[in-house]
Formats: structure tokens, sequence, C-alpha cells
């Protein structure tokens, strides 16, 4: 049955797919919303994380392009179910943090992994990036500033998407169990969570308010991206690479803009796309865990792993205290 499971991952790895829109699809028909209810952001990681390391991945090519792009989509759909006034009430506070907590998760992990580890120049600098703003996305604009190599990147990116996953299922759980409110739980999740796909996913598994407030500072925080990656071409003196700019996180500031303006009078438009956005974002962990594969997990190493799990506690433990 494994070697048939093995051999046929595609079909499989459709029949899933299909399961899980079909059952988000039935929350729209009244009376079956109970089919949809147990398809959440961790349910859906899970299952591609189980597809790709048991049986192998399927559409890698696929699951990569369409999972980035259906992200921002999602992201932007968010937005429209966000006020504007209420988005920068209960964003303010982590927003403060943002400033101090980038330039020291810099710092920390870069002596974690250059003085400690002494893990490669490229490849602990890129993994401080990941972790002080947005995962993947930092990873990929610092990159080319620093004439990254192909397994620098690799390592980094394997390493962020790993503690990734494992946040997505932790945080949560550790949430309820600590005590905090959604308030404190979103501020918490938007600075020690790496990935914008996680923090919301995160957010959405604990509560609405904890969503709103997560989306809100991460893509704020997202837009260091920007500085960073400017600051990093005068380090390296590489200043004649372009710098990738995350357009979406605009896209979500104007879907708000518009959701608090102009649909106010209509709030069932606004709670449709958004609604359809926590959907698209449910199936984006699907192919998000569907993109793992053991030779991912081999590729990281160690040493990486080490700084990638220390930067990532001390960032969790020192936002943690201050939140309380």
């Amino acid at each position: 049955m494994m070697n048939f499971l093995k051999t046929n991952n595609k079909v499989v790895y459709v029949g899933i797919l299909a399961v899980l829109a079909v059952c988000l699809l039935l929350g729209y028909v009244p009376g079956m919303e109970a089919f949809s209810a147990w398809v959440t952001p961790p349910v859906a990681l899970f299952l591609g994380l189980a597809l790709a390391l048991l049986f192998g991945q399927a559409y890698p090519k696929f699951n990569k392009k369409v999972s980035k792009k259906l992200l921002q989509y999602s992201v932007v759909g968010l937005g429209f179910g966000m006020n504007l006034h209420e988005s920068l009430a209960s964003g303010k506070e982590g927003m403060l943090f943002t400033i101090v907590s980038v330039v020291g998760t810099m710092l920390i992990g870069m002596f974690i992994g250059r003085k400690l580890l002494k893990v490669n120049r490229d490849t602990s600098y890129l993994i401080s990036s990941g972790t002080a703003i947005c995962g993947g996305s930092a990873i990929a604009a610092v990159g080319p500033v620093i004439k990254a190599k192909d397994s620098d990147m690799s390592v980094a990116l394997a390493t962020i998407f790993v503690l990734n996953a494992i946040a997505l299922f932790v945080f949560p759980v550790l949430g309820h169990w600590i005590g905090l409110d959604q308030q404190q739980f979103g501020t918490w999740a938007a600075i020690a969570i790496h990935d914008t796909s996680s923090v919301v996913g995160a957010g959405a598994a604990y509560g609405e308010e904890a969503l709103q407030v997560a989306t809100t500072i991460k893509l704020t925080r997202a837009l260091w991206i920007i500085p960073l990656a400017l600051v990093t071409s005068v380090i390296f003196k590489n200043g004649g690479k372009k710098v990738s700019i995350p357009w979406f996180i605009l896209w979500f500031m104007v879907a708000i803009v518009l959701n608090t303006y102009l649909l106010d009078t209509v709030p069932e438009i606004g709670k449709f796309v958004s609604g359809l956005a926590r959907k698209g974002l449910i199936i984006t962990m699907f192919f998000i865990g569907a993109s793992l594969s053991v030779d991912v997990l081999k590729a990281v190493g160690v040493k990486p792993l080490i700084q990638g799990v220390l930067l990532w506690l001390v960032i969790s433990l020192v936002s943690l205290l201050y939140i309380w």
C-alpha cells in the first residue's frame, strides 16, 4: 500500500487538495458548515507535510509558485475584513517594538551565528534577516544584495521554513496555555514567527482579533525589507543590486482603506472577500507543507539550524516578556 502511494503521490496530492477545496466550499452551503469547520491552517499544513515527507513531493514547482501568489492575494483579501482605525490602534504598540526588535534580532543573530557557531557569513546573515523581518521574503530580497550562493540561500530558507512549520502548530497551543488574550497573541505571533503565511495562519487559528493584530503588525514589519536591503548594500558594498519590494503589502493597505471608507455601508462585501481570503490561506498552507522534502531537511545542517532555533527562542522569549 505504501509503495503504491509513493508511486502515485500525485494522485494522492490531487485527492487531498480536492477534499480540502470541497469541504471549504461547503461552508457556503446552509446547514453544511460543520463539514468545513475541521479544515484549519494547521490541519492543511500538516496534510501537506505528511504527503511530502511520507510519499515524496508532488508538483514542487507548482507548489512554490502558487503558494507565493495565493498567499499574497489572500493577505490583500484579509484587508477587506479590517477597519483602518481599529487596525492602527491595535497594532500601534507592536509597531513601536518592531524597530527595536528588528535591529536587536540582526545583531544577536550575527553574534550567535558568527561568533558562537562559526556559521559562514552569508548564511548567518540570511537567517538573521529572515528571523528579524518576514522569513523567506527577507531572505529573497537580501540574498542578491550580498551575492549569496544558491547553497547559502537554500540552507537559510530551509531553516526558516522548518521553524515556520513548527511555529504554526506550537504558538496557538502555547498562547492558550500561557493565557494570552487576542491582542497579546497577535502581537507575539507577528514578532516571533518568521513568515507572513505562518503568522496569519497562527492568528487565524487563535481568533478574529488575533488575526487582525498579527496581520497588521507583520505587514508593517515586512516594510523593513526595504531599509534592510539598502543598509545591507552599504555594509556589503553591493550597491548596484535592486531591492525587491513586496508590493502586495501596499495593496493590503489599500484594501483596508477601501473597506473603511467605501464599503462601510455594505459590510457584507468586505466580509465575503475576507472570508474567501481565509479559505485561500488554508489552501496556501497545504501548498507550503507539500513543498517540504527530506532533502530540504538534510540541507539545513546542524549549525545553521541551531542558530535559527536559538535566535528564534531569544526573540520569542524577549517579545513575550515585553508583551506581558
